[in-house]
C-alpha cells in the first residue's frame, strides 16, 4: 500500500454538493422514505456493473459469485447499513464521485429547485445525486468500500456529518462490495424497525433483479419484542419485472419500476409492454417520462435505455437501440440473442441490432398513436414536453417519415393559440373545396407568426395557416413535402395563385394593375437594386403595404436568420418585395416625382417589411434618418412645426 493511500484525508466538498446537502437536510424531510430507494438502486447498479465487468473484462467474482443486497439496523448503535457485493470504489473514484458531482447538469439541477418538496425529491434521482438523500434521515454518513480485484487492505473508508468536508483513509475490507452505514438523527428512531424498513423495500424496491436479505426477526414472549435472528431473509421478489407476464404486474408495479429505470419520482405519463419472438426473441418495455429531463437538449447525453442479454445487465446508455429523436424514452430491452459480451462496437455492426432497433421504434410510435387517438390529454401532455425533440424524427427516419407527420402537431390561425394542437390530418379535413395545398408559415414566436402580413389574403377568404414557432420546423418542411397527397406551402414564399382561395376575378384586375404600377415597380427596383431581388404586386396582403418573400425554390428568410444567427455561412441571396396596390402609401409614392422623396420612402417601405417579419436592421440609425425626413416633408412645404434638434 502506498503512503498516499495509507494517509487519512480530510477534504472539502465542491461548492455544489454543500448546496445539496443543506437542501437533503432542510428541504426534503418530508419525502425521507427516498433514501432507501436511492441507496438500494445504487447497490442494485454497483452490482449490475460487477457483472458486465466480468464478462465484457475478465473482472474476477470467483470468490463471492451470487450477488445480493443486504439492509440492517443496529438500535443501540442507532444506525442502519446498506451492503452490496458489486464492483465497489477505489480511493479516486470516492473522492470524483462522492466529495463532486460529477454532472455538466449540476447547475440546471439548482436551477429547477421549487419550494415543493416532492417535486424537490423527484430531481434527485434524475440528476444522479441519490447517494446524498442518505443526509435526509443521518447526521453522520460513513462508506467502507472495496473495489472488485483489489486487495482486503486497499479498501476505502469515507465519513462525513454532511457540513463542509469529510475524510477519506484506508481500511481493512474482507469482501468486495460497499457498506453505506447512516447514523440517524434522533428524530428517525422509527426507522429503526425490521417491519417499518421491510416495508419501504416492498414499496419502492421490489422489483429489484438481486435479493435484498435482511435478518429475520422473531417474536421473544419474554423480551415481548422482536428479536434478530442470524437466519436471513428475502424482502424483494428479486425478479425481473419485465419477464414476467403483463398479466401478473400490476399498475403499482410498473410505476415503481419506472421511478428505479428513469431515475424519477413521479409515474411515468404512459408505457408499453411487449415479448418479441421468431427470428429474434426479445423483451421490451419503454416508458414515457411525464416531464421532460433537464439535459433533453445536451447533445453529449445517452440514453436512459438499458440493455440485457438473458437478464443479464449489459450497459444502461444503448444508443444503438434507438434514434436520437426518441431519446426521452426510458426502459430495458432484454435480448435472448446478442452474446453476452457484446461492444459498441457490435451494437453499431449487428443485424440483429438493427432488427431490434426497427421494432422498438415500431413499439413506441405505436404506443404515440394509441396515446393520440385514445388519450388526447396524455398526447398534449407528451407533444409540449417532447414535441420539439421528436419533430426531428421527420428528418432522420425516413422509413417512418409518414407515421411520424401524423403524429405532428402545430399552431393554427383557426385555433388562435400558441397551443401546437392541430395535426395535419385535422387540417386536411378542413380544407376548403378546391384547395389542394397546406399552407403555413415559419417564424420566430407565435406573436410574430399571427400578426404576420403573409396571412392577410388567408384570412379574407377563411384559409387556414399552420404556424411553425419551433426551429426545427425549417428543417422539417424542408424534409416533410407533402401529406397524404397535398403539397406542403409556405405562405411567405415563392408566388401565390389566389385562385385556389377562391378569387378567379382577380385575374382582369391583375393584369390591369400590372401594367398600371408598370412603371412604380420599375422605379422601385431600381431605388432597391441593392436589396431586393425584385419588386412585384402581391396576392398576399389586403391591410399592409409591403412584404418580403423568398424565391420558391430558395431559402426561407426565416431559415436564413437562424443561420446567420448561429454563424453558419449561406450562399447571400435577395429576397423579393411585395407591394400592395390597394394601399394609400403605396398609391401616394406612385405620384411622387421628388427622386430623393422616391428613393428613401421606398427604402423605407423595404425596412417596414423587414421589421414585420422579425429581421433585425442592419442600418437602423439610416432608417431613423429616413423617417424623420419624410415625416418632416409630409409634415408641409412652410415652416415645419416640428421640432429637430439645432432648430
Amino acid at each position: 500500500m502506498t503512503d498516499t493511500a495509507a494517509t487519512k484525508e480530510t477534504l472539502g466538498f465542491q461548492a455544489e454538493v454543500k448546496q445539496l446537502l443543506h437542501l437533503m437536510v432542510h428541504s426534503l424531510y418530508g419525502n425521507k422514505e427516498i433514501f432507501l430507494r436511492e441507496l438500494i438502486s445504487n447497490a442494485s447498479d454497483a452490482c449490475d456493473k460487477l457483472r458486465f465487468e466480468n464478462v465484457a473484462s475478465g473482472v474476477s467474482i470467483d470468490e463471492d459469485r451470487e450477488f445480493r443486497i443486504r439492509v440492517g439496523y443496529d438500535r443501540a448503535a442507532r444506525t442502519i447499513t446498506i451492503s452490496d457485493n458489486g464492483i465497489g470504489l477505489s480511493r479516486q473514484e470516492v473522492i470524483e464521485h462522492i466529495g463532486t458531482i460529477a454532472k455538466s447538469g449540476t447547475r440546471e439541477f439548482f436551477q429547477r429547485l421549487t419550494t415543493d418538496a416532492a417535486k424537490d425529491a423527484a430531481l434527485i434521482g434524475q440528476f444522479g445525486v441519490g447517494f446524498y438523500s442518505a443526509f435526509i434521515v443521518a447526521d453522520k454518513v460513513t462508506l467502507v468500500t472495496r473495489r472488485a480485484g483489489a486487495a482486503a487492505d486497499e479498501a476505502v473508508r469515507w465519513e462525513s456529518a454532511g457540513e463542509g468536508d469529510y475524510t477519506v483513509e484506508a481500511t481493512h475490507k474482507e469482501g468486495r462490495g460497499t457498506d453505506v452505514i447512516l447514523h440517524l438523527r434522533p428524530e428517525e428512531d422509527e426507522l429503526l424497525s425490521g417491519a417499518r424498513l421491510r416495508t419501504i423495500i416492498r414499496k419502492y424496491s421490489d422489483h429489484i433483479t438481486f435479493p435484498i436479505l435482511m435478518k429475520k426477526e422473531v417474536w421473544d414472549a419474554t423480551a415481548k419484542a422482536d428479536l434478530i435472528s442470524d437466519e436471513d431473509e428475502q424482502v424483494n421478489q428479486a425478479s425481473a419485472l419485465w419477464a414476467r407476464p403483463k398479466s401478473e404486474i400490476t399498475e403499482a408495479q410498473y410505476e415503481e419500476f419506472y421511478k428505479h429505470v428513469g431515475h424519477d419520482f413521479e409515474p411515468p405519463l404512459a408505457w408499453t409492454h411487449a415479448r418479441v419472438e421468431g427470428r429474434q426473441e426479445f423483451t421490451q418495455l419503454f416508458y414515457i417520462p411525464r416531464r421532460a429531463p433537464f439535459d433533453l437538449w445536451d447533445r453529449e447525453r445517452r440514453h436512459h435505455l438499458k440493455l440485457y442479454v438473458r437478464r443479464v445487465f449489459i450497459m444502461d446508455s444503448a444508443d444503438e437501440l434507438l434514434p436520437a429523436y426518441l431519446r426521452f424514452t426510458r426502459g430495458v430491452i432484454d435480448s435472448s440473442d446478442l452474446p453476452l459480451n457484446v461492444s459498441r462496437e457490435i451494437l453499431q455492426q449487428s443485424s440483429d441490432v438493427a432488427q431490434i432497433r426497427a421494432a422498438s421504434v415500431k413499439r413506441i410510435l405505436g404506443l404515440l398513436d394509441d396515446l393520440a387517438e385514445k388519450q388526447p390529454e396524455k398526447y398534449a401532455t407528451f407533444w409540449t414536453e417532447f414535441g420539439r425533440a421528436f419533430k426531428e424524427g421527420i428528418i432522420e427516419d425516413a422509413p417512418n417519415r409518414a407515421r411520424i407527420a401524423r403524429l405532428l402537431r402545430f399552431s393554427s390561425t383557426v385555433a388562435d393559440s400558441a397551443d401546437q394542437t392541430v395535426s395535419l390530418a385535422d387540417y386536411a379535413g378542413r380544407m376548403k373545396a378546391g384547395q389542394d395545398t397546406i399552407y403555413y408559415l415559419t417564424a420566430e414566436g407565435y406573436a410574430a407568426a399571427a400578426h404576420s402580413p403573409h396571412l392577410e389574403v388567408f384570412r379574407k377568404h377563411a384559409v387556414e395557416v399552420l404556424l411553425l414557432t419551433d426551429r426545427v420546423d425549417e428543417w422539417v418542411v424542408s424534409h416533410l413535402t407533402e401529406f397524404d397527397g397535398k403539397r406542403l406551402q409556405s405562405a411567405a414564399q415563392g408566388d401565390l395563385d389566389i385562385s385556389k382561395l377562391g378569387d378567379e376575378t382577380s385575374k382582369v384586375a391583375d393584369t390591369v394593375k400590372e401594367e398600371e404600377y408598370q412603371g412604380l415597380l420599375t422605379r422601385m427596383k431600381e431605388a432597391l437594386k441593392d436589396r431586393a431581388s425584385a419588386v412585384r404586386l402581391t396576392h398576399r396582403l389586403t391591410d399592409s403595404p409591403v412584404c418580403l418573400v423568398a424565391a420558391e425554390h430558395g431559402m426561407s428568410r426565416h431559415l436564413e436568420k437562424i443561420l446567420r444567427e448561429s454563424g453558419q455561412a449561406f450562399p447571400a441571396s435577395q429576397p423579393i418585395l411585395e407591394i400592395n396596390p390597394e394601399h394609400p402609401i403605396v398609391q401616394r409614392l406612385k405620384s411622387e416625382e421628388n427622386q430623393g422623396l422616391f428613393e428613401d420612402w421606398s427604402q423605407v417601405l423595404f425596412e417596414q417589411a423587414m421589421l414585420a417579419e422579425g429581421t433585425e436592421l442592419e442600418d437602423p440609425a439610416g432608417f431613423v434618418k429616413r423617417l424623420n425626413k419624410l415625416t418632416l416633408a409630409l409634415a408641409g412645404a412652410g415652416p415645419s412645426r416640428i421640432w429637430t434638434p439645432g432648430t
